[in-house]
């Protein structure tokens, strides 16, 4: 009985040891808890917390996307504020916010400069051979007869190439859009460098996706002649105006 008595006191003694700190070098770090834990009432080992624990990580990152949270708020609302205001002074700042939230971001022309000033493309864009200031070879992103000219519907020219065929990017750039058009089905938009976009409609499947860097005369997807649809529609854009296909390539149109 005294043997058993003595045996509970040691441990005892034991777990207020454990408790009271646990050396580490030169310092005493403090464990808990105090009081026993449900899985040391059923015989198992208690679970110590460390006060010392390195949480920094975790409480900086919780710091941060409360921040971010907080901040994409205030901006929300102050834009809200900002267009519902009639002040002259905001006009200006309403008149930039309203481009930059309905113009495209210029990705190509930043690729491009990144390109000039660092001598290596973004992360995003594969390495291609440099025109190094070279006019690139401009032709028609499919062969074939122009069977609907610029003038027709003024936007764009309808290609009939007779066969499948891959359908090619006018210019380096990047895919801003790759999807399907109202007007035009399946349909690729290229940003280019120059500040033009090119678009190519109707085709049968595309090959790229968004946000794609393309080089020049790379498929972008292919085009298969049907019943419904034998044309394939190609158009150049700059400054939110559509240009004449015809005269930015030297091609011999066949109405």
């Amino acid at each position: 009985m005294d043997k058993g008595v003595k045996r509970v006191r040691k441990s005892i003694e034991r777990r207020k040891k454990l408790r009271g700190g646990v050396s580490k070098g030169n310092q005493i770090r403090k464990v808990y808890p105090s009081l026993p834990q449900e899985e040391e009432k059923h015989g198992y080992y208690p679970f110590f917390a460390d006060d010392n624990g390195d949480n920094t990580g975790e409480n900086s990152m919780v710091a941060g996307l409360v921040l971010k949270g907080m901040l994409s708020v205030m901006l929300f609302l102050g834009i809200a504020l900002m267009e519902q205001s009639d002040s002259q002074v905001l006009e200006t700042p309403k008149a930039w916010t309203s481009h930059a939230l309905t113009e495209e971001f210029p990705f190509a022309q930043v690729n491009e400069w990144y390109r000039e000033t660092f001598g290596s493309p973004l992360g995003f864009s594969p390495e291609y051979p440099q025109t190094n200031g070279l006019s690139e070879s401009l032709v028609l992103p499919v062969s074939g007869s122009i069977t609907e000219s610029f003038h027709t519907n003024g936007k764009g020219i309808m290609i009939t190439p007779g066969e499948t065929t891959e359908v090619s990017a006018l210019r380096e750039g990047i895919v801003i859009f790759a999807g399907n058009d109202q007007e035009t089905n399946k349909t690729v938009v290229v940003q280019h460098s120059n500040g033009t976009t090119s678009s190519y409609g109707h085709l049968s499947d595309i090959d790229v996706h968004l946000y794609q860097f393309v080089a020049n005369n790379q498929p972008l997807g292919t085009f298969k002649p049907s019943v419904d649809n034998e044309m394939v529609y190609f158009a150049i854009e700059k400054d939110n105006k559509f240009i004449d296909p015809v005269q930015v390539i030297q091609v011999d149109e066949q109405p």
